[in-house]
């Protein structure tokens, strides 16, 4: 039987391979009671439980972040996945610097050595995933539900709900 922590490798290697292909993500926050989304691109190239992002401090989002850093960040391509989990910023100026890109100077009109940059760790706590590369398999089970009883919801071949805490 696998061990909760083999079962966690294997879900965030899922998730890794299912969002390395996707450049940009829906970015979500809390404010004032209502859930915001805006695209940004994920920085870091493998998955493996943390997701990180650049931003500016005198941006809604920072504001939005320092009052609630839960987030939610979903993925669509090939297939569709949502990442839930907390957010928080460093200013670790060699990650700045190993993310930055000559676009950026341009888009967020300023430099890597700007103080008002800053970056998002996201550590997540959950993801769901629909693997949607798979149209005649989903097309199947949409046939079958429509033709019987069978449910589409909840964990199946085709979505899953995966849980990054160790401590379950």
């Amino acid at each position: 039987m696998a061990t909760h922590e083999q079962l966690n490798q294997e879900a965030i290697k899922t998730v890794n391979d299912l969002i390395k292909d996707i450049e940009v993500a829906m970015f979500t926050t809390v404010s004032e009671g209502k859930l915001v989304s805006r695209p940004l691109q994920t920085q870091e190239a493998d998955f493996d439980g943390t997701l990180w992002f650049l931003t500016l401090k005198d941006t809604v989002k920072y504001e939005e972040i320092q009052q609630n850093p839960n987030v939610n960040i979903a993925y669509a391509g090939k297939s569709y996945v949502s990442v839930s989990g907390t957010a928080e910023f460093s200013e670790d100026m060699e990650r700045k610097k190993e993310y930055w890109s000559p676009v950026f100077d341009k888009l967020l009109e300023t430099t890597v050595d700007d103080p008002n940059v800053v970056l998002i760790k996201v550590t997540a706590e959950t993801a769901e995933y629909w693997e949607a590369g798979k149209p005649m398999k989903m097309a199947k089970k949409f046939v079958k539900k429509l033709t019987t009883d069978e449910s589409l919801g909840g964990d199946n071949e085709l979505n899953k709900t995966v849980d990054f805490d160790s401590s379950n």
